[in-house]
């Protein structure tokens, strides 16, 4: 279990919440993020339902859900969505998602479609309250055709979702990329498995690098800091993946 604030300030706060163990979530680790402001806390990427009970307890040495002013699902896929109802049952929060996901969401035992709102593909900038400024960045096709990220001006933080993910073996645990050319072979496979194109990482990496970003902090592995966040767009900018590596027999 990880509690770490990656950055901090009197006011201001972008904690890693909660990382899930090895063997929670079908085994995939998976990130849950919480910006807070004051009295006020956004929560990026909840998780799925067997890591919830872990990630409130970590929430509660922040904020109370009710504090929450929203929740933001970079996309559709259950390892973000799927303690949701859950969630929606302890805070009145908006829940910011791709438009395009609005009409499947309800196949997770959502019951009510009134609490969310569909950013549209363009993304949007979004006055969380006084002083709290988020921009909900799109990065579609990566791997989602909805996803979105969040970029943190206050702290200069990335939330990447998938991009940027790292698969690690049981026994590697470490909190930050330092050393871009060591972690590599972490990312690499899954990264030209999942991602579209290069044309779609191309698109990304152009818009991303017109924000100041200090950190990259994907859904799963460790934050990129330092040269790492340089290193790592350079890379993701060049890579043949996806539909750039089919064959004529569907393999990738």
């Amino acid at each position: 279990m990880r509690n770490i604030v990656l950055f901090g300030s009197e006011d201001h706060n972008f904690i890693l919440l909660n990382e899930s163990e090895p063997g929670e979530e079908g085994g995939v680790r998976s990130n849950q993020y919480l910006i807070q402001h004051g009295d006020a806390g956004v929560m990026l990427d909840p998780g799925g339902f067997g890591v919830m009970p872990r990630v409130l307890a970590e929430l509660l040495r922040y904020l109370s859900p009710t504090q929450l002013k929203g929740i933001v699902l970079s996309h559709q896929d259950p390892d973000i969505v799927g303690g949701l109802a859950t969630w929606l049952e302890l805070t009145g929060a908006p829940v910011y998602v791709s438009e395009i996901w609005l009409r499947f969401l309800p196949h997770y035992g959502i019951k009510g479609m009134s609490r969310f709102v569909g950013v549209p593909d363009r993304g949007m900038d979004w006055e969380v309250g006084p002083g709290f400024e988020l921009k909900l960045v799109p990065a579609h096709f990566l791997h989602s055709e909805g996803q979105i990220n969040v970029y943190d001006p206050a702290s200069k933080i990335l939330f990447s979702g998938d991009i940027g993910a790292a698969m690690l073996p049981m026994d590697k645990d470490y909190v930050f990329v330092d050393d871009f050319a060591a972690h590599l072979r972490y990312i690499e496979g899954f990264h030209r498995r999942y991602m579209c194109s290069n044309r779609a990482a191309r698109i990304w990496v152009e818009r991303v690098s017109r924000l100041d970003i200090d950190m990259i902090a994907p859904q799963h592995g460790p934050v990129y800091r330092g040269k790492a966040v340089k290193e790592f767009l350079a890379w993701f900018k060049e890579l043949q993946c996806g539909v750039d590596l089919m064959t004529g027999d569907g393999q990738v």
